[in-house]
């Protein structure tokens, strides 16, 4: 007769404790391996109508995702949401611009009509020439451009543009060439940059120089593209009357999935958002939240969302449970959430709290279908803002501040704590700075890579296979000591040099 012994905790049993569990207060036991890790599947769904290659979402805060971010993270098979302490014409353009492009470049191309003068443009090393449009500006008709090289050549700087241009129709190619037909058409015809257009109108511009950093990077697949053959990108809203504005123009500029952004979504202002934009856009994806209990996706499961966003004051820039004394530890609300809203069919993205690969983990088999990251992402080479040097720390840094902090609320984001600009502002976040990245063209293949190890060393082969050995009580965790915790990571040494990939 075979012994039966019980080995750690079924996840049922240890979240209804009365603890509220974080990432690094559990570790999950291994089960059985029987695939090879490059088996492991992650692809998922952001909510009922938006599917991704990879778990991956950047958050909507002004120092994570705008445009850049966005594309990137469709490039590589996931999504950015992009954030709206904008205006919402400036909101719109960064979604337009995400649809409009099909390589993950950086490119600030300089626009000038043809009887304008060059003042000091080239100047900078980084303006390695300038585009000649008719209206001086992006969306109009390429008449030619002017090199540096040619620029600098002349006597009279005060010449018009127009006069000394070039006029070169080769240099165009389709928006939607990809990084490989770009490639091939610097290298045929020994071009430094080509002028990327849709309908006869500028859309950017790409240089030699980013195309080959971006194939310095691991290899790229199709990426997250929608019906219409662009890429994905979603847009953060609010839940004031002035947001149904903002809405409206994010729909004509082509945004896929709308996130409606509260610290706390349980409210009848939410409730009444939602159903708004179902009924106004049905086709449209609205993802709720934030919210961290049973009851509070049950409410909003109810009025209708397509996807909920799990996570409240564990963001590592966030002061709500501080200052207002209430949210949850993330596994525990990670795990609560997912379980109501797997009944629904309804995707749980588990926002915050990541800082490692294996927080990632724990957060997609606790039951989420994503995972939505600030920090983690801020500081890289596609995130908004300009590098700066630390002196004590002796490296790149770029700003990261919570969106709940009073200089972020400044430029409206007050109204994602249900503020009222009328009245004082209370802190919910903080202001600070993360070391550079590098890109996150390079830093997402890696950690995939170390989630995939870790569904392996589970026995989980994909998502929904790590959601159901878990379920049925197969997977068991436990609790890790204080002790158990420095242990787990680097200890003992009297220096080291900590390098993920």
């Amino acid at each position: 007769m075979a012994t039966e012994f019980e080995d750690g905790f079924p996840a049922e049993k240890l979240f209804n404790q009365g603890y509220s569990y974080t990432y690094d207060d559990v570790i999950f036991l291994p089960h059985y391996i029987d695939f090879p890790t490059d088996a492991v599947n992650l692809s998922t769904k952001l909510s009922r109508n938006v599917p991704l290659s990879i778990p991956w979402v950047s958050s909507p805060m002004d120092t994570v995702t705008e445009s850049y971010m966005a594309s990137a993270m469709a490039a590589l098979g996931g999504i950015g949401i992009v954030h709206s302490n904008v205006t919402p014409s400036e909101q719109a353009d960064m979604i337009r611009s995400v649809k409009s492009r099909r390589v993950p470049i950086l490119s600030s191309p300089v626009f000038k009509a043809p009887d304008s003068r060059i003042a000091d443009e080239f100047d900078s090393h980084d303006v390695p020439f300038v585009l000649v449009t008719q209206s001086g500006t992006q969306k109009t008709k390429l008449l030619g451009y002017v090199a540096k090289s040619d620029w600098l050549g002349l006597k009279d700087k005060e010449i018009k543009l127009g006069e000394v241009m070039r006029t070169d129709a080769n240099v165009c190619v389709p928006w939607d060439y990809d990084l490989r037909q770009i490639d091939g058409k610097l290298k045929e015809e020994g071009r430094d940059f080509v002028v990327v257009e849709e309908g006869g109108e500028v859309v950017d511009a790409v240089t030699k120089e980013e195309v080959d950093r971006v194939k310095g990077y691991p290899k790229l697949g199709k990426g997250t593209v929608g019906s219409d053959g662009r890429w994905m990108v979603g847009a953060a809203i609010g839940t004031r009357e002035s947001d149904k504005e903002r809405l409206e123009q994010l729909v004509k500029a082509g945004v896929d999935v709308i996130v409606l952004d509260s610290s706390q979504g349980n409210s009848v202002y939410q409730v009444e958002m939602i159903k708004y934009v179902k009924q106004t856009y049905p086709e449209l994806d609205v993802i709720g939240g934030n919210v961290v209990t049973m009851s509070q996706a049950q409410n909003l499961i109810k009025a209708g969302v397509d996807g909920l966003r799990v996570g409240m004051g564990s963001g590592s820039i966030c002061t709500t449970q501080e200052v207002c004394a209430v949210g949850r530890g993330q596994a525990t609300a990670v795990y609560k959430v997912s379980s109501i809203a797997a009944q629904s069919g309804i995707p749980v993205i588990a926002d915050g709290g990541i800082s490692f690969s294996g927080h990632i983990v724990k957060a997609l088999v606790l039951g989420a279908s994503t995972v939505m990251m600030g920090s983690f992402l801020a500081g890289s080479t596609e995130a908004p803002g300009a590098y700066e040097y630390d002196e004590k720390k002796k490296c790149r840094v770029k700003k990261y501040r919570g969106m709940g902090s009073l200089e972020a609320m400044t430029k409206g984001s007050d109204q994602r704590y249900l503020g009222d600009t009328a009245k004082l502002k209370i802190a919910q976040g903080v202001v600070g700075a993360v070391a550079d990245k590098g890109s996150v063209l390079k830093l997402v293949p890696y950690t995939m890579q170390a989630v995939k190890q870790g569904f392996q060393d589970l026995g989980a082969s994909s998502l929904q296979s790590a959601h159901d050995l878990l379920r049925s009580k197969t997977l068991r965790l436990e609790v890790r000591t204080a002790a158990a915790q420095v242990e787990g990571g680097v200890h003992g040494l009297t220096s080291h040099e900590k390098k993920a990939f």
